[in-house]
This record gives C-alpha cells, sequence and structure tokens, in this order.
C-alpha cells in the first residue's frame, strides 16, 4: 500500500470514529478531502515506469510484425522501382540481313546493290517526355508512400484504441468485483440484523438485488473481454493470443492541446493530406505528358552494308545507311485530347478530395480536443473532490448504520453512488487517452 493510500484510509477512519461517537465530523471532513484532493492530483501527474514502458513496446512489436504494415511497405519499394523505369528509352533495335539480292542467281557478287546489312535503330522520345514520365512516377511513388505511413498510423491508432478499451474493460471488472464484496459485506450485516429483529427483511432482499446486479455485470464484461483481445492482438500482427499485458489504464499524462497548433501539424504532416498532394502534383505532370503527345518521337536508324566483289575481281565499296522516321500525331480528337481531359479531371478529383480530407481533419479535432478537455476535467474533479467526499459519505452512513441512525437503504445508495463515480472516473480516463490516440492519428504524427 502507498502513502497515499495510507493517508487517504487514516482520515476515513478518523471521520468514522468521530461519526460513531455521534459529533459533527465536519472538519474532519473537510481536512480530509484537502489531503485527499493533494494526494489525487499528486497521483493525476504521475507515469508509472511501467505505463510509460508497456505501450511503446507493444507499438514496436505491431510496426515490426503487423502484415498490413508490411504488405503497405512491399507496395511502397515496388512504386520506388518503377521510377528509373519511367525515365529509361525503349530497348534498341538490331537487324541484319540481305538486300537486292536477285532472285536469278544466288551469289553475292552478280549485282552492284546486293549486300549483306546490319543495322541498328532506336527510338527517341520528344525532348521532356522522359522527364515527365520520371515526374509522373516519382509522384505516385511520394504519394504510396504517404499511404504507407497512413496505414502505420492507423494500426498503431487501432492498437491504442483496443489497449485503452481491454485496459477499461479489465479495471471495470476489479471495480465490479469489489463492489461485490462490499456489498455482500453490507448484505451479511442486514441479515444478521434482521435475525435479532433489528433490521427488515426488505433490507435483506434490496442488498441481494444489488449483488446479483454485479454478477449480471461481470457476466457482461466477460463478454466484451475475448472482443477487445482480439483486436489487440489483430493489431499486433499476431496469430495467436500468446502473452498479452494487462494494460495500465489508471495513470495519464496530461497534454496541451491548442487546436490551431494542431490544425498546422496536420497539415504539413498528416500522411493522407501529403499523398493527395502527391496526387495533385502527379496529375498536373500527367496533364504535362499528355500534352507532349502533341510531338512526334523519332525512329533513328544506322544500317551497314557490306558488297562483295565484283566477278572479275573488281572492289566494290561497302555502303552506310541513317534514317530518321516520326510518327504522326493526327488522332487528336480522339486519343491525345481526351487524355488531357482525363489527367485534369483527375487532378481537380485530388482537389476536391484534400480539401475535404482537410475539413473533416479539422471537425474531427475539434470533436476529439473537446472530449478530451472535458474527460480530463471529469478526471480531476472524480479524484480531487466528488470521490473522496463521496467515500467518506459512505463510511459516515456505515458507522451511523451500526448505532442505528441510519437506515439501511441509505447506506446502500450511497455504496452505489461510490460505485457510479469509480466508474466515471475510469472511464473518463479512457476516454481521455483514446482522444489523445485520436489525435495522434489527426495529426499524423510520426511512429518509431
Amino acid at each position: 500500500m502507498n502513502r497515499a493510500a495510507v493517508i487517504v484510509m487514516a482520515l476515513l477512519a478518523a471521520t468514522v470514529a468521530t461519526a460513531a461517537q455521534g459529533r459533527e465530523p465536519a472538519a474532519g471532513k473537510a481536512e480530509a478531502i484537502m489531503l485527499s484532493r493533494a494526494v489525487a492530483a499528486e497521483t493525476l501527474t504521475t507515469t508509472t515506469s511501467r505505463q510509460a514502458a508497456l505501450l511503446p513496446g507493444l507499438i514496436t512489436e505491431a510496426l515490426e510484425n503487423n502484415p498490413e504494415i508490411q504488405a503497405a511497405y512491399q507496395e511502397r519499394e515496388a512504386a520506388r522501382q518503377r521510377i528509373a523505369p519511367a525515365e529509361a528509352l525503349d530497348d534498341p533495335m538490331l537487324e541484319a540481313g540481305v538486300i537486292n539480292a536477285p532472285l536469278t542467281s544466288s551469289p553475292f557478287n552478280r549485282e552492284d546493290m546486293t549486300m549483306k546489312m546490319i543495322g541498328l535503330s532506336q527510338r527517341l522520345p520528344f525532348p521532356g517526355k522522359r522527364g515527365l514520365r520520371k515526374e509522373v512516377a516519382s509522384k505516385d511513388a511520394e504519394a504510396i508512400e504517404q499511404g504507407y505511413h497512413e496505414t502505420v498510423n492507423r494500426v498503431v491508432h487501432d492498437l491504442k484504441t483496443a489497449y485503452f478499451d481491454l485496459g477499461l474493460t479489465l479495471e471495470m471488472i476489479k471495480l465490479v468485483e469489489k463492489n461485490k464484496q462490499t456489498l455482500e459485506h453490507f448484505l451479511h450485516m442486514a441479515e444478521a440484523r434482521y435475525q435479532i429483529g433489528e433490521s427488515s427483511q426488505a433490507d435483506v432482499l434490496k442488498a441481494q438485488t444489488q449483488v446479483s446486479r454485479m454478477l449480471d455485470r461481470l457476466l457482461g464484461l466477460e463478454r466484451e473481454l475475448p472482443a477487445f483481445e482480439a483486436e489487440l492482438i489483430r493489431a499486433l500482427g499476431r496469430s495467436t493470443r500468446g502473452d498479452i499485458p494487462t494494460p495500465v489504464l489508471l495513470q495519464i499524462h496530461e497534454t496541451p492541446l491548442l487546436l490551431d497548433a494542431l490544425q498546422q501539424e496536420a497539415w504539413t504532416q498528416r500522411p493522407q493530406l501529403l499523398a493527395l498532394q502527391s496526387l495533385i502534383a502527379r496529375n498536373e505532370k500527367s496533364a504535362d505528358l499528355a500534352r507532349k503527345a502533341y510531338y512526334p518521337d523519332f525512329d533513328v536508324r544506322v544500317s551497314y552494308g557490306q558488297r562483295d566483289n565484283t566477278l572479275g575481281s573488281m572492289r566494290r565499296d561497302d555502303m552506310v545507311s541513317m534514317t530518321v522516321a516520326v510518327n504522326l500525331p493526327v488522332w487528336r480528337g480522339n486519343k491525345i485530347e481526351p487524355r488531357i481531359m482525363e489527367s485534369q479531371a483527375m487532378r481537380d478529383q485530388a482537389i476536391s478530395l484534400y480539401q475535404a480530407q482537410r475539413n473533416d481533419i479539422a471537425a474531427k479535432l475539434r470533436q476529439q480536443i473537446a472530449m478530451a478537455e472535458q474527460s480530463l476535467k471529469s478526471v480531476k474533479l472524480y479524484q480531487t473532490a466528488i470521490l473522496p467526499q463521496a467515500k467518506l459519505t459512505v463510511e459516515s452512513a456505515l458507522a451511523a448504520y451500526q448505532v442505528n441512525r441510519v437506515d439501511f437503504l441509505t447506506l446502500l445508495d450511497n455504496q452505489m453512488t461510490v460505485f457510479d463515480y469509480e466508474t466515471n472516473l475510469i472511464t473518463a480516463i479512457a476516454n481521455y487517452n483514446k482522444a489523445l490516440a485520436e489525435i495522434d492519428f489527426l495529426i499524423g504524427k510520426k511512429q518509431h
């Protein structure tokens, strides 16, 4: 038991003793509440070493083993390998043969124009086309790389969400079990007093009902537990359950949340937005490349012809030929212009998607910041004021019930109120942590 718990229990005991003696415990309550607030504030700002090490370790495991991340990584590598081929020239053509051979005779020395020929040809795109092809492939690779980073961030976000959902469920199970034990203790007291005629049967039945409610709550939580475990296993990239560490939920790390600053981070580093920016640039380059189709490409051909001497041993000179051929881009209306319009339409689509995603991110950031701020305020309020007061009320009611100054239903209602407040506290902690995870995902916080 830590120092804070010892202080709180000592104060509670002092308050109960004061109430049992029939004196007003207002001063003791005030002192207990003030000290409880100080202890809770200290607890709120302290993050345990276990909490600091556990979640990053799980994130590292997911980054190494998750198959979605591995698939996105391989897609990125494939896209990078498409850049160099996009700029490369077509393969040169090598040709060899015999030209101008007469059909009536086979020897090579009868006709002056008969030659054994070898040639080489190469297609040369119009200047600027190769560079544009490389830029289009590069922008494609950039968009796919940002998609890889978006996949990493999404998997980490899913992991954190499952982690905090699992932690909340486990904490709820502990809380329900603790409350059930307290209610069972109250039930035994009611039964003992009923047997000696100091309590009614209604008190016993009411206590039994509340214990049964806790059992039903446990069954519901145990049904939810496998679903959150499965989601955590999926995010980790495991095929089997293995050893799942118990999440640490009851510690939070307060983080300043400024909407303008977070939006600027999102605009500059969110992979989804950066991918759309790359697609916009890619489609602009694609439109420029489509316009280059108005200009022809060149086929350059060089050949060498070897001639034999004549039958009279007269020497014949060898020959060299060079030709340049161009394609004629005459089918503009149904071939070139539609491709230009296609690229422009895709560019406009990417621009609209980019603006839509910016608006969506801005709206979700506002929602998650509000959720985080309200959850943090609730956590502080419950830890420093509401719960200490409610617990003191239960202790006081218990002492008063034992001397017949408070009825059993009041005691029971006070205990259930404490249970509800404790439930609200751990739910607010989980909601705060989940909101921070959502904000990290929205702004594209890099994962290491």
